[in-house]
C-alpha cells in the first residue's frame, strides 16, 4: 500500500533539463533527515544521467527556498543529541557527510545547476544557494547565514565558498552579522544573476537552464570543472587544469559536430559523446 503523503522532496527529469523542488511550504521547506538522503542520491545519480545537461532547483510555495535545517528533525541528529526515530535518520546517523554531498560541498558535480529564489533563504538554505552556479531570485527572497547567532558556524561550504564568490568585506558581513540581506542587495554584492517579480522567477530559471540546454553536455561539464577545480589556484596549475578540459573536449564527438554544423548553417546536434 503506498502513502498518500506528499515526497519531502520532488524531482522530474525532462527535456534535458532535471528539476528538483524542496516540497515542505509549510515548513519553509526546512531540510530533514529524509530530505538530505534523497538529496545526496539525487546527486549522485544524476550526474552520471548522460540525458541532463543541466539541474533547477527550487523550494515550494512563495515564502521560502529554503530555511536551512529543521532544528527539530535534522539538528539533533547532526548534533548526537539524541538517537534516530527511523530509516531516515538512521541513514544520516551512519553517514553524516550526507549533509555535505546534499548541500553540493564538494568540487566534482560539474552539471550546471540553476536556482530559482522564490522567498528566503536562510542558514543550510543560503549554503545549499551557494553550491548553484547561476540564481534568479525574487524581489521579496531574502538571505541569511545565521548559524552565529545559535552558537553554531556556517560550515556547509559557506566559509570556503562565500569570499570566492564575492567580495571579501561582504562575505564577512554575510557569515559574520547574521542578519538577512534583501533581493537588491544581494544582487549589487553578486551573490545572485537576477532579481525579478515572483510571479517570473521560475520562468526566468526556466528559460536559463533551456538555453544552457542549447550547450553540448561534456563541454557544458568541462567548462564547470575548469573553473571551479581551477578556482583559487597558482596560475600555472589553472592554465594546466583548462588545458586538461579543453583537450578532452576536443576529443569528443559534439566538438567536431560543433563547428561542422557551423558551416553547414544548421542547428547542432549533440549527442554528450
Amino acid at each position: 500500500m503506498t502513502s498518500s503523503t506528499p515526497s519531502p522532496v520532488l524531482f522530474e527529469r525532462r527535456d534535458g533539463i532535471a528539476r528538483v523542488t524542496l516540497n515542505r511550504p509549510d515548513k519553509m521547506n526546512a531540510l530533514t533527515p529524509e530530505m538530505v538522503v534523497r538529496l545526496a542520491a539525487f546527486w549522485e545519480e544524476v550526474a552520471d544521467d548522460d540525458s541532463v545537461r543541466v539541474v533547477l532547483v527550487t523550494g515550494a510555495g512563495q515564502k521560502a527556498f529554503c530555511s536551512g535545517g529543521d532544528l527539530g528533525a535534522l539538528i539533533p541528529i547532526m548534533m548526537r543529541t539524541r538517537e534516530p526515530r527511523d530509516e531516515w535518520e538512521e541513514r544520516l546517523a551512519a553517514r553524516r557527510s550526507l549533509l555535505y554531498a546534499a548541500l553540493l560541498r564538494n568540487d566534482t558535480f560539474f552539471k550546471p545547476v540553476v536556482a530559482a529564489v522564490n522567498g528566503l533563504a536562510f542558514a543550510g538554505g543560503a549554503e545549499f544557494l551557494l553550491g548553484t552556479d547561476i540564481r534568479v531570485a525574487s524581489t521579496t527572497a531574502r538571505f541569511a547565514l545565521t548559524e552565529v547567532r545559535r552558537g553554531l558556524i556556517a560550515g556547509g561550504g559557506s566559509l570556503v565558498r562565500l569570499a570566492r564568490q564575492i567580495a571579501w568585506a561582504d562575505a564577512m558581513e554575510v557569515a559574520l552579522v547574521g542578519e538577512p540581506i534583501d533581493a537588491a542587495h544581494a544582487l549589487r554584492i553578486g551573490l545572485v544573476n537576477r532579481v525579478v517579480e515572483p510571479d517570473q522567477v521560475l520562468p526566468v530559471a526556466e528559460d536559463l537552464a533551456r538555453r544552457i540546454c542549447l550547450g553540448a553536455p561534456i563541454a557544458l561539464a568541462k567548462t564547470k570543472e575548469a573553473m571551479v577545480r581551477s578556482n583559487g589556484r597558482p596560475l600555472d596549475e589553472a592554465f594546466a587544469i583548462e588545458s586538461e578540459c579543453t583537450i578532452a573536449n576536443a576529443r569528443t564527438e559534439d566538438a567536431r559536430e560543433g563547428p561542422r554544423a557551423f558551416m553547414e548553417k544548421r542547428d547542432p546536434v549533440f549527442h554528450g559523446r
